[in-house]
């Protein structure tokens, strides 16, 4: 669990040598990492990466496995040029990086990368899926964007968006049962909270047995007892975004 030492036990997990099928762009003030399927679309999503920045091989590896589902796929720097946690970091610091880093305040980023989406590349329908910190922004993107269609949130910390549930689009919500970083109390107090004030299509998933990160930290060739989880989780991700997609 986390403690005063390290407050958040996030670890990279396996680290994807992986080298990505799109291509780094510039969009407005933000860097961005953007991969398009083939046939033309107007379907877009948005990945919001974690602590880990937008980089991170795992998360391009997600944005890729988007594109081969027929979107198109964009990662922006939502740290804005501000350098991304690294596993050699002090934990002790943790907290003061991230207050530096609000998933509250993602909304200039998104309404940029919005813009980018539905001018350059011809997007009309546009979700967005995010993973632990990019979760937590998911949640909040989903109370109050009128532009977004439908939401992912990938083991979204659920401390940073406490008293937030009035959801204004589809949301799914995916947790690991052995989530060292959100307990599972949070995720029943979330669920009651979301039956009492959502108006709007939800679902909140816990996978057995899966700890923080496994949906795009853990490698289903190397994690043999996880792989069905990853591989579901995924595959549930997908499923959400066709249908309100």
């Amino acid at each position: 669990m986390a403690n005063e030492s390290r407050p958040c036990p996030c670890d990279i997990g396996d680290r994807f040598d992986y080298g990505g099928r799109g291509q780094e762009v510039q969009v407005g003030h933000i860097k961005a990492y953007v991969c398009k399927p083939p046939a033309s679309t107007d379907k877009a999503v948005i990945v919001i990466h974690d602590i880990f920045g937008w980089q991170l091989p795992n998360t391009r590896y997600i944005a890729d496995m988007l594109t081969t589902n027929g979107y198109i796929a964009i990662c922006p720097d939502f740290f804005v040029g501000q350098e991304a946690w690294k596993p050699s970091n002090d934990w002790a610091s943790f907290n003061d990086w991230v207050k530096t880093r609000d998933a509250g305040k993602t909304d200039k980023e998104v309404d940029v990368v919005l813009k980018y989406l539905k001018d350059q590349c011809g997007a009309k329908k546009i979700g967005v899926i995010g993973f632990c910190w990019g979760g937590a922004a998911v949640q909040h993107l989903m109370l109050k964007n009128p532009h977004l269609k439908t939401g992912v949130s990938v083991y979204g910390v659920i401390s940073r968006m406490e008293d937030k549930h009035s959801l204004l689009h589809p949301t799914f919500f995916i947790f690991g049962e052995k989530d060292d970083v959100i307990p599972l109390e949070q995720v029943t107090s979330l669920e009651q909270k979301l039956k009492q004030n959502c108006k709007v299509d939800y679902e909140v998933k816990i996978y057995p047995g899966q700890t923080h990160g496994f949906v795009h930290r853990k490698r289903e060739d190397i994690n043999p007892q996880d792989k069905p989880y990853i591989e579901e989780g995924r595959r549930d991700m997908i499923n959400w975004l066709n249908k309100y997609l």
